[in-house]
């Protein structure tokens, strides 16, 4: 009943309109400044409101979008031509000087979540108004899919140094959709940009993105007709959506996966037999049941995986599998150790249903072989903060996952990497994932990702890879245009309700 009511005020709350488009968010964004951000569900709320300069479609290729084309002018040298007549939404031109910003604004900021994206740029030249040329300290092969994310993202120059380090309060830039207002766990709002570039793509006047962490509250408003898309359909709730005649189900195998991230060397929490010793790290693997909790949890819908690339990509390793179960073995291995039963554990996760069911699973299947994991529920955005300044000992979380598979893995696991949250730290690896940056060569960068892939996977674990998801999508029916990319964005150019 409880959540029927809320259903119903809800639909109250947001007046129905063929022109305010209404979009069910799994998590609360974190913050909207595309240099500091790092959530998916900002991703989907960036998608609006800041533009890239290359984007991707539903085939996985690369796309301009504010850019107009590039060409390598030799391995290190990139010249991109801009789209003339773009506006940010303070007025102000986005030319050559101001993607200079941006860029460098990426790879120095204090914080900064782009750096490792970037960090193979030596310099940037503006040519004229609408040229940039882009210098490479080596030949780098992901450099252009890096930028139809958020490094790619171009902010007005004079409002982010306005702002400083509170640009994510209010974020300018040049999306079909400017910032009007964000109440933190509830929404954040758009309303169309009339100076955007594309305006005839845009047929709404106003976005709302919701947030409602609980997938069946989120279902329940989609049906009461007070949200028209939710970006994420319980696996649970897939065949109720399917026999629902006003509404509409789309699927998309994701690029990305789930892991649980390891503490082995990111401050005092480290100090664990966990963070310590890489067979205890395999014995939490070998108590694990992947296809079991796809199962239980998930109706089968997720592809059961160990790698930071799904089954489908081209640089899969495919001898490299997920383990059997094996509690025996696990057992063993923290006798080998050196460590007596129960090895305690704290799993931080994040506070969603279908992710603590995931965890507790987890927890009653590696206390059959001898560890004592107690359960950290965390707010989302919080659990990140935490995990980004090491406050954790193992962290369940997901990742959306790119087109290029080094921005699956060198964030996460190179020693620099922005996002190496577990402090992970192997020279060789490092090795490793900057000579796949630097090869153009694929069947040569596949073999260097195998060679990666056989260390963090099967020797050291700072990551436990679980499943790859797939992009679970409802919306009315009402609502046409939407096209769902592996990527999982939610793009609204084309989007129209009727």
């Amino acid at each position: 009943m409880r959540r029927l009511i809320l259903a119903a005020a809800m639909a109250a709350a947001l007046p129905a309109s063929a022109q305010h488009l209404r979009i069910g968010l799994g998590q609360d964004a974190d913050i909207m400044d595309p240099t500091l951000a790092r959530t998916f569900v900002g991703r989907i709320v960036f998608a609006s409101l800041c533009d890239k300069l290359f984007d991707i479609n539903e085939k996985l290729e690369i796309v301009p979008q504010l850019a107009t084309g590039y060409t390598w002018d030799s391995p290190t040298q990139l010249t991109i031509k801009l789209r003339d007549g773009v506006l940010f939404h303070d007025g102000e031109k986005l030319d050559a000087e101001a993607v200079r910003y941006s860029l460098n604004r990426h790879a120095t900021m204090q914080g900064s979540f782009r750096r490792s994206e970037v960090s193979a740029m030596k310099s940037i030249e503006v040519i004229d108004p609408l040229t940039v040329r882009i210098t490479l300290k080596v030949p780098f092969a992901p450099f252009i899919s890096q930028l139809t994310d958020r490094a790619g993202m171009v902010v007005s120059p004079k409002a982010a140094e306005a702002a400083g380090r509170q640009f994510g309060n209010h974020p300018v830039c040049a999306g079909p959709m400017r910032f009007v207002e964000r109440v933190a766990q509830d929404r954040i709002v758009g309303e169309k940009f009339e100076g955007y570039w594309n305006a005839a793509a845009i047929h709404v006047q106003r976005v709302t993105y919701r947030v409602i962490p609980d997938g069946t509250v989120r279902l329940a408003n989609l049906k009461a007709g007070a949200l028209d898309l939710i970006e994420r359909v319980e696996a649970t709730d897939v065949e109720e959506v399917r026999s629902n005649p006003d509404l509409v189900f789309s699927t998309s195998q994701s690029l990305g996966y789930q892991s649980i991230t390891l503490n082995v060397g990111h401050g005092p929490r480290a100090d664990t037999p966990l963070g310590r010793d890489a067979r205890v790290r395999e014995a939490l693997d070998l108590a694990i049941d992947r296809n079991a909790i796809n199962q239980v949890v998930y109706n089968g819908l997720w592809t059961v995986n160990a790698q930071f690339v799904p089954p489908s990509n081209p640089f899969y390793t495919a001898d490299v599998t997920p383990p059997a179960r094996d509690v025996a073995r696990a057992s063993a291995l923290l006798r080998e150790a050196g460590f007596t039963a129960p090895v305690p554990v704290e799993l931080t996760v994040a506070n969603q249903p279908d992710q603590r069911q995931v965890a507790e699973v987890i927890q009653a299947m590696a206390g059959e072989a001898g560890f004592d994991i107690k359960l950290n529920t965390m707010e989302f955005a919080s659990s990140l903060q935490a995990a980004a300044r090491g406050d954790f000992e193992a962290y369940l979380l997901g990742w959306s996952g790119r087109v290029d598979p080094d921005g699956n893995v060198y964030t996460f696991v190179h020693s620099t990497g922005a996002q190496n949250d577990s402090g992970y730290k192997d020279p060789e690896v490092d090795r490793l994932l900057d000579a796949a940056r630097a090869e153009t060569d694929v069947a040569k960068r596949k073999e260097l990702y195998a060679q990666v892939v056989r260390t963090i996977v099967q020797k050291d674990r700072p990551r436990l890879y679980l499943w790859s998801r797939s992009n679970l999508v409802a919306h009315t029916k009402k609502l046409t245009g939407f096209v769902n990319v592996p990527d999982g964005i939610i793009r609204i150019q084309g989007m129209q309700l009727n």
